[in-house]
């Protein structure tokens, strides 16, 4: 560009076929990435880099943009989107969201309400899930950033159910009670918090064989009652965050009922077995039987950040729990201001992304039976890794692998302190060297090394090649 074409008295390009231009090579350079990602693993940042993100006074061209982003954004990703990236449950992301992205940012749509494409699109996907959850007809939901923001919506409609004054007279003296299996994920605890319950009312029940003792839990709630305390909320999971587990989810959901609470169950990427192969699907058997679900399609649905979902059994109670129409929001019989449901008679947000559309698209460019196949083969990719992992006799598994996630120690026959130290220091060399990403985890104790299999990236020579690498790191330690 000669001349900078996007600086003019507004904001849009002046020169509109030097802007094609520009983003068409940042279309390429887009699909280079995605195409190369064997090859682009996880980097440190580099100083000059970070202190080149710092924001400037004056602006710039689109084609001085696309280079700095080509060089200083694209090679510093966060290594979800490498093959051998299993750390954490991070979702690899899909070459649709790059399709859905663009539309999705020409559209710019805002899904708080009113009648427009994207609404339609929501309640369609929502529908979908609700199908493959095996929830009823005419359950409700919301798309939202993730399972953390989800499990508040669930928690305070769960709430409202027994405080029905709740909204205008606050909780009081009243003092819940909630249950869940230890190990639960931090949004449980961060949910209780935020919403006023506070963490010490949750009570964490011991495991048998990764699942919450029923009889404990029976006995637990009885006596809270006896105490005083107002038992209301029951959590399960659905791919436990360390091990993969699941509870038994018809177990809890026969708890629920003879106790009056609300099941909850956290399948932030568990709850995505119900559309896998045996026999990883029978895992999450009863999730349909749940008051409410939260789940993530960016974690084991593969798409693109962020994308979460609270699907609740009783629409009436999830719209109690949310619903606020000031004036300036008031619906119309046509128009624009028409379209029913208003999102934001569902959730937190009153200003809403488009989340729906790379759902969709995804699952119109792959269908279904694409994504259930990966599932299905992540499980079996976390099976194998367990039994390279067993094969060698210096290492060790944690625990039977249940779905996705395989934990392991390097060095079994070591002490616990210094299989901790070896295994730390593993992770963090193998990341660095960018051969693969692990995270790590304590069980019992000891700091081990965790590979959660959601990425549909990953193939059996991955799988070889990373315990290779580990095995020769801990011949060295």
């Amino acid at each position: 560009m000669t001349e900078n074409s996007m600086k003019s008295c507004g904001l849009d390009p002046v020169d509109w076929e030097d802007f094609r231009s520009e983003a068409r090579r940042m279309l390429e350079a887009s699909i280079d990435q995605l195409q190369q990602v064997a090859e682009r693993p996880w980097q440190a940042v580099p100083e000059a880099v970070k202190e080149g993100y710092t924001v400037r006074a004056e602006g710039c061209d689109a084609g001085e943009m696309v280079g700095r982003i080509t060089e200083e954004v694209l090679p510093y990703h966060g290594g979800n989107i490498h093959p051998r990236f299993w750390g954490w449950v991070q979702g690899s992301g899909l070459a649709s969201d790059l399709i859905a992205g663009m539309a999705g940012a020409v559209i710019n749509a805002n899904t708080g309400g009113r009648d427009h494409g994207a609404n339609y699109m929501e309640r369609a996907v929502i529908d979908w899930t609700r199908e493959k959850m095996g929830m009823p007809e005419g359950s409700s939901g919301v798309l939202v950033a993730g399972t953390s923001q989800a499990t508040v919506i669930a928690f305070q409609a769960a709430r409202l159910r027994v405080l029905p004054q709740l909204r205008k007279t606050g909780q009081g003296t009243a003092r819940l009670i909630a249950y869940a299996g230890e190990g639960i994920h931090n949004a449980t605890s961060k949910a209780l918090e935020l919403l006023g319950i506070g963490s010490d009312n949750l009570r964490l029940l011991p495991l048998v064989e990764g699942q919450i003792d029923l009889g404990a839990l029976r006995a637990q709630i009885a006596r809270d009652r006896a105490a005083g305390g107002l038992p209301f909320l029951l959590v399960g999971m659905a791919g436990s965050v360390d091990l993969g587990a699941y509870d038994d989810l018809n177990g809890l959901a026969d708890v629920a009922a003879d106790e009056d609470l609300w099941l909850h169950v956290d399948g932030a990427f568990g709850a995505w077995t119900r559309i896998a192969e045996q026999p990883w699907r029978g895992l999450s058997d009863g999730i349909g039987r749940a008051d409410s679900i939260a789940l993530d399609f960016h974690k084991w649905m593969y798409v693109g950040y962020d994308c979460g979902l609270v699907l609740i059994a009783d629409e009436a109670a999830h719209r109690a729990a949310f619903a606020a129409r000031p004036a300036y929001l008031e619906a119309a019989e046509r128009g624009l201001a028409g379209g029913d449901p208003w999102f934001c008679d569902y959730g937190i947000d009153l200003s809403r992304g488009n989340r729906a559309l790379k759902i969709w698209t995804a699952l119109e460019m792959y269908g279904e039976a694409a994504l259930a196949a990966a599932i299905s083969d992540n499980c079996r990719l976390a099976a194998l890794m367990a039994q390279e992992v067993e094969a060698r006799p210096e290492m060790g598994l944690a625990a039977p692998v249940v779905s996705n996630v395989c934990v392991f120690t390097a060095r079994a026959d070591l002490t616990p302190q210094a299989q901790s130290l070896l295994n730390s220091e593993i992770a963090q060399s193998l990341q660095e060297r960018g051969e693969a990403v692990f995270s790590t985890t304590r069980v019992q104790g000891v700091v081990m090394l965790r590979a959660a299999m959601t990425n549909h990236r990953s193939r059996d020579a991955d799988i070889r090649a990373a315990l290779a690498a580990v095995a020769a790191l801990a011949a060295v330690g």
